[in-house]
């Protein structure tokens, strides 16, 4: 019950888009229509799913002084964060090539950009100061996955819609876009309340 908790707290509670602003280069620049941001979107959901709990193993059983080695190399930390995600994304970049060509071209350069996207490092490094164990980080990255996914698609939702909408011209584009984002921003802040653990 404790994985669902963690699921739901960083799926909706401590969404990484909405509740920290992690992530918003892609999030904006791929949110203007529903077919790329639900690529975006997988894509996020299988490189957190995967890239927290690997980089959770790393820390815990080769960088830590209680590790493997015997070595405190946790200042290595942050380069082999980005080495596990740079090679995760590199996995699903040549997968969605390969089996959706529309989606890679229309995804462009903000599918290798998912490398630098500071959700997916943010998301490795909650894990590490929140001193998750491993089904902990692997529910956490789903859920963070899932958040992002969720936040990507309701924006992209919003924005073709408005796209029929009498919008003032100095609010089209990023600035209709920003602002969208701050009212869910505001909107997912009314969820702080919850207590995850009433769930059990």
């Amino acid at each position: 019950m404790e994985y669902i908790n963690i699921f739901i707290k960083s799926a909706f509670i401590e969404n990484l888009v909405l509740s920290y602003f992690l992530g918003m280069c892609s999030y904006l620049a791929v949110s203007k229509s529903v077919k790329t941001a639900f690529g975006l979107g997988l894509a996020v959901i299988f490189v957190l799913g995967i890239t927290v709990p690997i980089n959770w193993l790393i820390t815990t059983y080769i960088l830590s002084p209680d590790g493997i080695l015997g070595m405190d190399l946790t200042f290595l930390r942050l380069i082999l964060f980005i080495a596990v995600i740079a090679s995760m994304v590199q996995l699903v970049e040549m997968v969605i090539e390969k089996f959706s060509p529309g989606l890679y071209s229309a995804l462009g350069i903000f599918l290798p950009l998912i490398t630098v996207n500071c959700a997916i490092l943010g998301g490795s490094l909650f894990v590490v100061t929140r001193e998750y164990n491993f089904g902990e980080s692997v529910a956490f990255g789903l859920g963070g996955g899932f958040g992002w996914f969720l936040a990507i698609i309701a924006i992209a939702a919003i924005r073709e819609k408005m796209s029929y909408s009498n919008v003032p011209a100095p609010m089209r584009g990023l600035g209709m876009a920003f602002l969208l984002t701050g009212l869910m921003g505001i909107a997912f802040l009314s969820l702080l309340g919850i207590d995850p653990n009433a769930f059990n």
